[in-house]
């Protein structure tokens, strides 16, 4: 069959279905390598430094909800400028759509850096608001320091990589967003360790390394962001046949742009806000039953990640062919690929979670020599893969409605759904049930979230331009 790309898509009258079929797949595939990729280096990178103890292994999960936070938040503010781009690329505007990139660079570069202001200020408080260990603190701190002072660079790869998908390119920020995992790793091993000789096909090596410790991780995670953040910014400013930033152009703010940016970022940064807040609060209701119980269901979570790979990457894909049909004003497209987005996720995720559901036991051998962990790990996850595909549904719907710009109704949805349900029936059923009550309430709360998110797609009023 021949390649079509999302712009002679939307130059045609009435392409097939299976067309539209390749056409989604052809984007989603390489997102979902890249998060493929990351979830492997995540693995890795766990390991490196876990292998310096528990300690540093706390230090650097103590504050891993913050940085979560952190990049979420510039995840959101990326996204009220990268939607008007696959919009305005979509009607045919692209010297428009070039200028709105050149207004959220400057916007974001500021945003950034007072960010980076902040999270620098807290970095020394932090770990004490958290409730750390005394033992684990100045790590803690020092780790969190470092990984601020990389929050402009941050900001510049998640702001590119949006631009570029929404412009239709999804190949590239997939590659370098792969490439951000495996330099971190690679930095990591110099930065973490110290010298020392290594044994390699007969021959003793000395190999040059810093001995940072839990610097060394933080150091590896901010460098790797500046190389890639570069790279990003230099594929879209410069590359890009779109947004190509050396033709004649406007930096001036525009209000129009702007209060189209803040109404599309405010709902998805405070999203984050809410789901992060509630993991917090699951993590709080998990501890008392003891170590045990909080190991395996830390564990259970890394797991899942593999089979929500496929829902990522079909929601990112669907954002810029949303945006972009709506913005050609090819409601008929818009309708269609919506729907077909969203099946492909929940039947792609089904079969994720069958999968895993028999796998669970070895996938837990890999990550822990516990026994007992593994047993009951294996058993919390496989209540909660019977969720998988409507928990594609929530994903991918969320993908479509973010296209639109439709963004603070489904952020109050995720709030109701985590709050309302998962946190509130994990209140009860925890005390009654241990582990299995939360797990059970987080099947439920998925399965919620994936039906009201359906019904807004079926139902609702988000299929409207926002320029």
């Amino acid at each position: 069959m021949k390649r079509l790309t999302l712009e002679s898509f939307l130059k045609q009258s009435h392409p097939s279905a299976m067309q539209k079929v390749f056409l989604v797949l052809s984007m989603s595939l390489p997102a979902i390598l890249a998060q493929l990729t990351s979830i492997a280096m995540q693995y890795i990178d766990a390991g490196m430094v876990g292998s310096l103890g528990a300690a540093a292994t706390g230090a650097i999960g103590l504050v891993s909800s913050t940085t979560w936070l952190m990049n979420g938040m510039c995840v959101g503010m990326s996204s009220g400028f990268s939607v008007q781009v696959a919009q305005l690329v979509g009607a045919g505007r692209k010297s428009e759509a070039a200028d709105v990139l050149r207004q959220a660079l400057k916007i974001l570069f500021c945003c950034s850096f007072l960010l980076m202001v902040f999270c620098i200020s807290i970095s020394c408080g932090l770990p004490v608001f958290l409730g750390a260990d005394e033992a684990i603190r100045e790590d803690a701190s020092r780790y969190f320091f470092i990984y601020a002072c990389g929050l402009p660079f941050a900001q510049i790869r998640q702001l590119s990589a949006a631009m570029m998908q929404c412009s239709g390119d999804m190949k590239t920020p997939s590659v370098l967003a792969g490439m951000v995992c495996v330099l971190d790793v690679i930095f990591n091993y110099f930065l973490i360790f110290p010298t020392r000789t290594v044994a390699a096909a007969g021959l003793e090596l000395t190999v040059f390394g810093a001995g940072l410790g839990v610097e060394g991780a933080a150091l590896g995670t901010a460098l790797s962001e500046v190389v890639i953040g570069l790279l990003m910014l230099y594929f879209t400013a410069i590359r890009s046949p779109i947004l190509n930033l050396r033709r004649k152009g406007d930096w001036k703010l525009k209000k129009k742009t702007v209060v189209t940016a803040v109404k599309i970022a405010v709902p998805m940064t405070l999203d984050h806000i809410f789901l992060c807040s509630a993991y917090v609060a699951g993590t709080l209701l998990i501890a008392p039953l003891g170590t045990v119980a909080v190991a395996a269901n830390s564990l259970a979570v890394t797991a899942e990640s593999l089979c929500y790979m496929p829902g990522y990457g079909i929601g990112s894909a669907s954002t810029a062919i949303i945006g972009q049909t709506l913005g050609a004003e090819r409601l008929d497209l818009t309708r269609s690929f919506s729907r077909l987005t969203v099946l492909l996720g929940m039947v792609l995720m089904g079969f994720t979670g069958m999968i895993m559901f028999g796998i669970a036991p070895v996938v837990f051998q890999f990550l822990t020599t516990d026994s007992t962990v593994a047993s009951l790990g294996t058993q919390m996850l496989r209540i909660e893969l019977f969720a998988e595909p409507l928990y594609g549904a929530s994903i991918c719907c969320a993908g479509v409605f973010r296209g639109a710009g439709d963004t603070l109704f489904p952020s109050i949805m995720n709030l109701v759904s985590m709050w309302g349900v998962r946190i509130l029936l994990a209140f009860f059923l925890i005390p009654v049930l241990g582990l299995k009550g939360y797990w059970i309430a987080m099947t439920v709360e998925l399965c919620f979230r994936g039906l009201i998110f359906l019904f807004r797609l079926k139902y609702g009023r988000w299929m409207k331009r926002v320029l």
